[in-house]
C-alpha cells in the first residue's frame, strides 16, 4: 500500500509544571527535507529526535517542533540581587530618592534577571520521547489514508489507459488498411503502370515503419507493472515515477507512428491521464 508524503501529527503532554506539545507536519518534496524547532534547553537532544523521525519519515519536508509552556510555579529567571543593589546605589547618588522609588528603576534596568540554565531531566525528556512517537504513530495514519486515497486515483487512471490502450488495438487494423487504401490511391492518381511485386514490397516496408506492434506490448507490460507495484506492501513513488515515464515513452511513440487521426484522439487522451499519474505521484511516499 503507497503512502503520501502529506501529514500531520500532533501530541500534548501534561507534566506537573509544564504542557509540552509536538507537532510533526510533512509535505512532498524529492528527499527528507527535516526543519526542527526546539527549545534551547533541548537542543543537546536534538540530534537524537531528528534520527527517530528520520527513521519514520523517509522522504518529504518535514517540520517538527516542540513547544513548552510553563503551567505550575517552575521558573528558569531569578532575581539578580547583586547588580539590583548596584544600581540602586548609582541611582541614589544620581538624585536622592526613597528605596521603593529607586528599586523600580533598578528593576527595568538589564540583567535586573538573570535567567539559569535548567538541566534536561532524563525521565522528562523520555516522556517527550514518546510524545514524539505519538506524533509519528498520528502522521503515518494520516499519510496512510491519504495514501489509501491516491492509490484509487491512480488505479483509475491507469485503468483508463488501459482501456484507451485496448481501443487502439482494436482499431489498428483498421488503421493499417487505411494507410493501404491511401497508398494505393495516391498511385492510381498518378496513371502509372507499376510492378505489382515491386509496389507491394514497398508498402509492406513502409506499412512496417508505422508498425506499433512492440510500443503496444512494452505498453501493457508497464501498465501491468505499474499496477502490480502499486499493490505491494511497500510505498516507492520514485519508482511508480520511473515505470510512468516508460508508459509515457511509448505512448508518445505510439502517436508519431499512428498517421491515423482517430488513434492520435486516443493517445491524447491517454497523454492525459498519463500527466494526472504524475501529477498525483509527486505526492507519493
Amino acid at each position: 500500500m503507497i503512502q503520501s508524503m502529506t501529514g500531520f501529527g500532533k501530541s500534548i503532554l501534561q507534566l506537573p509544571s509544564k504542557k509540552i506539545t509536538v507537532e510533526i507536519k510533512s509535505l512532498n518534496s524529492k528527499n527528507l527535507d527535516l526543519n526542527a524547532r526546539i527549545p534551547s534547553q533541548y537542543r543537546e537532544k536534538e540530534l537524537q529526535l531528528r534520527n527517530k523521525i528520520s527513521r519514520e519519515l523517509t522522504r518529504g519536508k518535514v517540520d517538527f517542533s516542540v513547544y513548552v509552556e510553563v503551567t505550575g510555579e517552575e521558573t528558569t529567571s531569578a532575581v539578580n540581587s547583586a547588580a539590583i543593589k548596584k544600581y540602586m546605589t548609582q541611582l541614589r547618588e544620581i538624585h536622592p530618592a526613597s528605596d521603593v522609588d529607586l528599586l523600580q528603576m533598578a528593576v527595568r534596568m538589564p540583567d535586573a534577571f538573570k535567567t539559569e540554565r535548567e538541566e534536561i531531566d532524563e525521565d522528562g525528556f523520555k516522556a517527550i520521547e514518546e510524545a514524539v512517537d505519538e506524533a509519528l504513530r498520528e502522521i503515518n495514519d494520516f499519510r496512510s489514508a491519504e495514501g489509501k486515497a491516491l492509490e484509487e486515483e491512480l488505479e483509475q487512471r491507469a485503468e483508463n489507459i488501459q482501456n484507451l490502450l485496448r481501443q487502439v488495438i482494436e482499431m489498428d487494423p483498421e488503421r493499417i488498411a487505411g494507410v493501404r487504401e491511401r497508398l494505393q490511391k495516391g498511385v492510381a492518381e498518378l496513371k502509372e503502370n507499376v510492378d505489382e511485386n515491386r509496389f507491394e514490397q514497398e508498402l509492406i516496408f513502409y506499412i512496417e515503419k508505422f508498425d506499433i506492434t512492440e510500443e503496444k506490448v512494452r505498453l501493457e507490460n508497464h501498465m501491468d507493472y505499474f499496477l502490480k507495484t502499486l499493490q505491494s506492501s511497500d510505498s516507492n513513488g520514485k519508482k511508480l515515477a520511473f515505470i510512468s515515464q516508460e508508459m509515457g515513452r511509448e505512448i508518445n511513440t505510439i502517436g508519431s507512428k499512428s498517421n491515423y487521426a482517430p488513434m492520435q484522439q486516443l493517445v491524447v487522451q491517454m497523454k492525459d491521464e498519463l500527466e494526472k499519474i504524475k501529477e498525483q505521484l509527486l505526492n507519493v511516499l
